[in-house]
């Protein structure tokens, strides 16, 4: 293996290129550190950041100095950028921040106590400074906190070749664009013209004629996920981002939303298992606290459970079989329950569901879990009566299958809407209803019907 070669074979960070970085690091020779972090890429920073030691990090910011590209913070786990920016001086951070696009400065300013990010925006120029300042008033997790202020506008009695030379003389223009925004005097957006459509035209062209006026716009205060949804239904690149006056204001860039995608599914996937917004890079003490909330809830949820089979104790005491067949129905009911639960989560994230679609879904996986019912009914029962000599045993697990298998895919669909309807988040607490649902009816109609049946009563 190459010692210098920054990724291994596996493409992971090469662990002889980290004890190198670390050797110098700890022998405090800058120059050294610079020459071997000077050809990474941001993200391939990040990576780094996260791979050393928390006391190691911002030792390496410190020791690049001005070499450090600030953007990389915007790579790394929340919980390593705070630790980073807690050990660096605002006037570091100031100092980092001046220059970045805007989006990732606001991603690093965001992260600062009220008192620190005052301090650091003091330190900025001014037109910086203004311009940050009126992001971080949008509200967190919108368009307006992820949107680039700069971007190209031009009035509409402009031609083609106009606007060649102003871009080519122009020395405040962004560094990558997608398309010219076409605007009034006072900034309302008039039309959009794409890139490759004005390239293909002729100088003397009028920029009116060549406008798109059939506009996607979003709205600075718009959740970031519905912009994302945007891009998703119209196959954007970019999109013009306007206030409440419907005045431009920046723009949102195909980059910004693969990250929105990512976090918000990543955001999902932890609710939908009762761990927050942790990462891996927590502490141990911050992880517990995370998690510990949801594991009360679950363990109140399971002596709700144990009470119910505490109804039974006598019918399973004189049959024994009831203790050893008991789990199976529930955890078949909690499978089904979930599938169904996923799949309504999803489409609520995705606003799917209108009128039609709702109906057709309830139907659907109430149909789904009577004819799975049917099906897994027969084999356990089955099952059931060759084990134990019992055709009597393996009729009632077929019913009590039939029935929790129904009101799983009915809890799997209609928790998760009735979260959603009281304006709560169905990903975080949608998991731990359904169990429960499904662990009660399971354990009451298999102990019922048995007791039912047997004339244990």
């Amino acid at each position: 293996m190459d010692p210098n070669a920054f990724r291994d074979t596996e493409d992971r960070i090469s662990p002889l290129w980290l004890e190198r970085l670390r050797a110098y690091l700890a022998a405090g020779r800058r120059e050294d550190v610079t020459t071997v972090m000077e050809p990474l890429h941001a993200a391939d920073v990040g990576d780094v950041l996260e791979s050393l030691d928390p006391d190691e990090r911002p030792a390496l910011v410190r020791m690049l100095g001005d070499n450090f590209d600030y953007s990389a913070l915007t790579e790394v786990d929340e919980s390593v950028r705070v630790d980073i920016l807690d050990a660096l001086s605002n006037a570091d951070i100031a100092r980092g921040v001046s220059g970045l696009d805007n989006d990732d400065a606001v991603a690093l300013l965001e992260d600062l106590e009220q008192e620190d990010r005052d301090e650091v925006l003091s330190k900025l120029p001014t037109f910086e400074r203004l311009s940050l300042k009126r992001s971080l008033d949008f509200p967190e997790e919108s368009a307006g906190r992820r949107m680039q202020t700069d971007f190209i506008a031009i009035p509409p009695f402009w031609t083609v070749g106009q606007t060649i030379d102003y871009l080519r003389t122009e020395p405040e223009l962004p560094d990558e664009f997608y398309q010219i925004y076409v605007v009034d005097a006072s900034y309302q957006v008039l039309g959009t013209i794409p890139l490759d459509k004005f390239l293909r035209s002729g100088r003397e062209t009028s920029i009116e004629a060549l406008m798109n006026t059939n506009l996607v716009l979003v709205d600075a205060n718009e959740d970031q996920e519905e912009a994302a949804r945007d891009f998703e239904r119209y196959d954007l690149v970019e999109v013009g981002v306007v206030d409440e006056s419907r005045r431009l204001v920046g723009v949102l860039t195909i980059d910004d939303i693969v990250d929105v995608i990512h976090e918000e599914a990543d955001e999902d996937i932890k609710l939908l298992a009762g761990v927050g917004d942790e990462d891996i890079s927590d502490t141990t003490v911050s992880t517990v606290r995370s998690r510990v909330p949801w594991l009360v809830v679950n363990l109140i949820t399971a002596v709700l459970v144990s009470l119910v089979i505490g109804l039974f104790n006598a019918t399973i005491e004189q049959m024994v079989a009831l203790a050893v067949l008991m789990p199976i129905v529930a955890s078949m009911g909690g499978n089904a329950g979930t599938q169904t639960m996923t799949v309504t989560v999803r489409a609520l994230a995705m606003r799917e569901l209108d009128g039609r679609r709702l109906r057709r879904l309830i139907t659907r996986e109430m149909v789904v879990g009577m004819v799975n019912g049917v099906i897994f009914a027969i084999l356990i029962g089955l099952v059931t009566a060759a084990r134990f000599g019992d055709i009597g045993l393996g009729v009632v697990i077929g019913l009590a299958m039939v029935i929790n298998l129904i009101v799983a895919g009915t809890a799997g669909i209609l928790i998760p809407l009735g979260l959603d309807k009281a304006k709560a988040d169905p990903a975080i607490a949608s998991a731990v209803f359904v169990t429960t649902i499904t662990d009660v009816v399971g354990f009451f109609a298999f102990l019922g019907i048995a007791g039912l049946w047997f004339g244990l009563f």
